[in-house]
């Protein structure tokens, strides 16, 4: 009988440590990053520089880190390019948020 009510605590004790756990799943941070990237000749490749620049402004800023850095996870984005005679920047904004 004594292993019972071991258990019991034992998974009282555990339990809030998932819960707490899943409840932060998918949360985002309260504010948005930008970052604005790299002049490049192509779209594609100004893309590919600005995503990079924000996910390592995101990897870097205190209480989020590389658990928020994914630009397909982050909530309220825009992504806004530029094109001229020397090429295209991007600028990203996007609120980081956890899977």
């Amino acid at each position: 009988m004594a292993p019972a009510p071991a258990l019991f605590f034992a998974l009282a004790f555990l339990a809030p440590m998932f819960v707490s756990h899943a409840a932060n799943a998918g949360a985002c941070a309260d504010f948005q990053v930008t970052a604005r990237g790299e002049q490049s000749r192509y779209e594609w490749l100004a893309k590919v520089k600005t995503r990079a620049h924000w996910r390592q402004k995101v990897r870097t800023m205190p209480g989020l880190g590389p658990d928020y850095s994914n630009w397909a996870r982050a909530q309220n984005t825009e992504e806004n390019c530029m094109s001229g005679g020397s090429g295209t920047v991007c600028t990203f904004v996007g609120t980081p948020c956890l899977p």
